[in-house]
């Protein structure tokens, strides 16, 4: 059988394994030993600046130059001005009420209609007035008619004083003749040289005429107390005149009040009643928008302390924003909103937190657009020039 010589193993030399062992641990430092180099050829690397100094320089003046034009859009078109979007149309918006009850003959308007002053707005039926007046009337001219009475009547007893006083002279005078001649028969009796039948003819006669004067002087009374009965008449005729005028005064005006006519120019809005329709007195028939409008911006507090009347204002109409508007502030109110609300806010009650109230500045219009729309509540962005640039 043939033998398997096996080869003699070589054993190397103590300097060849030193060798050896130097390689591998070459081996292993090797990636060490190339992230150092790496770290030393970046820290030996120019900055990105010192790489692209043009461009880091134009970067610089383009940030600079934002920042100035930031700053200058910021002074020229936001320090001067105030602005709110808290802010309305406003007008003194009424309702047209009847006066006086009755039925609805004809409403000739209609809905968001534009009316001058004077334009009739509804008709309430005038018949049942008319025939008030009539009546008033006709107790006009009675009572004119009892003043001319009593007036005729003081005539009359006038007259009949002037009568009564020129019998009661007359009277007067017969009585003194009875007096003198009662006088001397009596004499004549004493003495002897008349009779006795005369005396007592003379005393009779005294007695007769001093029947009449007093009968004269009751006539002078009762001509002077119908004289004063009839002027009591007439002041009350004529009191009666002036309750009659009252009345008719009261029934043409209930009259016109049939009526309801424009006291101003506006539009006529939201149209309730209808013809043929019963109005009891103080009930709506419309809604009425005078054209005297004006806009109502809420400003913060803190936004008001430039602000004065007369400073220019810029608005614009969210309905409409191609409308531009210029107008001016009229007034501040002197006081929050909250302050002049149904229920003031209580801050002496309870925990307190402040918030920053809002005040109502009215601004007026110069001109506004006549192509358009425009009436209470609309929204609007008011920017008040309350800073100008000089």
């Amino acid at each position: 059988m043939a033998q398997v010589q096996r080869a003699p193993d070589h054993k190397d030399s103590p300097e060849q394994d030193q060798e050896n062992a130097k390689a591998r641990d070459g081996e292993d430092e090797s990636p060490e030993s190339g992230e150092k180099a790496d770290e030393g050829k970046d820290e030996n690397k120019p900055s990105i600046i010192r790489r692209h100094p043009f461009w880091t320089a134009f970067i610089l003046l383009v940030v600079i130059a934002l920042g100035i034009a930031a700053y200058f859009v910021w002074l020229i078109y936001y320090e001067p001005y105030e602005t709110t979007d808290d802010a309305f149309v406003d007008a003194r918006s009424f309702s047209v009420s009847a006066r006086v009850s009755g039925y609805l003959d004809d409403i000739p308007v209609t809905d968001n209609q534009h009316v001058a002053a004077g334009d009739v707005i509804a008709k309430i039926s005038p018949r049942d007035y008319q025939i008030a007046l009539d009546q008033a009337e006709a107790q006009v001219e009675s009572a004119r008619a009892a003043i001319a009475n009593a007036s005729a009547q003081i005539e009359v007893a006038s007259a009949s004083i002037d009568e009564a006083r020129a019998q009661e002279t007359s009277t007067l005078a017969a009585l003194q003749f009875a007096k003198d001649e009662a006088s001397r028969q009596r004499q004549l009796l004493q003495g002897g040289a008349g009779s006795l039948q005369t005396s007592q003819q003379s005393e009779s006669n005294l007695r007769q005429a001093q029947a009449s004067y007093a009968q004269a002087q009751a006539s002078v009374t009762s001509s002077m107390k119908n004289k004063a009965a009839a002027e009591a008449q007439k002041n009350s005729a004529e009191a009666s005149l002036k309750q009659a005028e009252a009345q008719k005064e009261t029934a043409e005006q209930n009259l016109r009040y049939t009526t309801l006519s424009a006291a101003q120019p506006g539009r006529v809005v939201r149209v309730s009643g209808s013809k043929g329709q019963y109005l009891e007195a103080g009930q709506a028939v419309a809604m009425f928008v005078p054209d005297e409008i004006w806009v109502t911006a809420n400003f913060k507090e803190t936004q008001l302390a430039d602000m004065r009347p007369g400073q220019p204002v810029a608005l614009s109409i969210d309905a409409y924003p191609a409308h531009e508007l210029r107008g001016k502030v009229v007034s501040v109110q002197p006081g929050s909103g909250t302050a002049f609300s149904l229920l003031p806010a209580e801050n002496a009650t309870g925990n307190y937190v402040k918030v920053t109230q809002r005040v109502p500045v009215k601004i007026e219009v110069d001109e506004w657009p006549k192509d358009v729309s425009i009436g209470p509540g609309m929204s609007v962005v008011p920017t008040v020039t309350v800073r100008p640039r000089t």
